[in-house]
């Protein structure tokens, strides 16, 4: 049975929405749920018939989000310090947490470790896309300033995440530039392009649009931008449901119209949300570390921990470990 360490204090609302997202996994799939935090905080939320799949990890203190990453290095009683270590003893299979990003992605690489020769661990997100699918995009977060070399391992380890997780059996891999042309682009980009024109899925340049229209499975970029697009993009879709709801309270005819509408706007909305996604697998580091929002409500968890379920049914960091020693690169 797959075991997760859920921690389960780090999220902005408490423990409630976090247990509740476990239960509702539980529902629909069997697994291990060790819950890292306060047991009397949390234990209360639990139906008993659920109890025989949860056991507890005792945690007194929660890093905030005000906490520095490096801090939880320091106080090891901590719920994400704890719940690391249970992965880095291999006494789970995986890691959800919706707690301080910078302190989860520090501890995973530190503690936990680096796949043999991952010079970079990246953050990997879903995007919706027109085809009714999702484009994998990474890194948005966990790498502010990149080589090309760390570029071309995100497109490999990208490509490896498409193929073992998401089944996609041949999956397309762009670099996100400002154009199509491989002259497009800063110096790392370009150097970049060199170095990822190795692999055979390898596209080409794509730009911004590319992303959701379908034509490409992964795209690759660094932190800083990745980061920009990830919260501009979560800001646009926030931004067209306001504008709409606005608009349509303006008119008796687009209220009407908004009515016959409503199975295509909730379609709309599920598909952008980031509820349905749940989390990011942080790719790279020798285990599974799902990094969650903390603004995430029962459905999200839920569905970070099938994304947990799924990478830790799969044979990604293997395929990562064979497929990055095939190119040898040097910081």
């Amino acid at each position: 049975m797959i075991r997760i360490a859920v921690d389960a204090m780090g999220g902005d609302f408490g423990p409630e929405p976090i247990v509740t997202g476990v239960i509702e996994a539980l529902k629909e799939y069997k697994f291990h749920a060790v819950l890292v935090g306060d047991s009397n905080a949390i234990k209360h939320y639990i139906p008993k018939q659920f109890l025989t799949y949860v056991s507890f990890c005792e945690s007194s203190e929660v890093i905030s989000m005000e906490d520095g990453a490096t801090d939880a290095f320091k106080r090891k009683e901590c719920s994400i310090y704890k719940a690391t270590e249970l992965l880095r003893n291999k006494e789970v299979d995986a890691i959800v947490s919706a707690g301080h990003s910078g302190a989860t992605m520090s501890l995973a690489t530190l503690r936990v470790g680096r796949i043999d020769g991952v010079l970079r661990p990246a953050i990997a997100t879903l995007m919706p896309n027109t085809n009714d699918s999702s484009t994998l995009v990474l890194d948005v977060g966990a790498n502010v300033d990149c080589k090309a070399e760390h570029l071309f391992q995100f497109a490999i380890m990208g490509e490896a995440y498409a193929k073992e997780v998401l089944n996609r059996k041949h999956p397309k891999l762009g670099l996100l530039s400002n154009g199509e042309e491989k002259s497009k682009g800063n110096e790392v980009s370009k150097e970049a392009f060199a170095m990822v024109s190795k692999l055979p899925s390898f596209k080409g340049n794509i730009e911004g649009n590319h992303i959701f229209d379908g034509s490409i499975d992964v795209v690759v970029c660094d932190g800083f931008i990745g980061n920009i697009l990830l919260k501009t993009s979560e800001g646009v879709a926030d931004a067209i449901g306001k504008i709409i709801k606005k608009h349509v309270k303006k008119s008796p005819f687009a209220m009407a119209g908004s009515v016959l509408m409503n199975k295509v706007f909730k379609l709309l909305k599920k598909q952008v949300s980031y509820d349905e996604y749940g989390g990011a697998p942080l790719l790279g580091v020798n285990g599974c570390v799902i990094i969650s929002h903390g603004k995430s409500n029962t459905k999200a968890i839920k569905n970070a921990i099938f994304q947990a379920i799924n990478f830790a049914n799969s044979n990604i960091n293997n395929t990562i470990k064979i497929e990055i020693s095939k190119y040898k690169t040097n910081e």
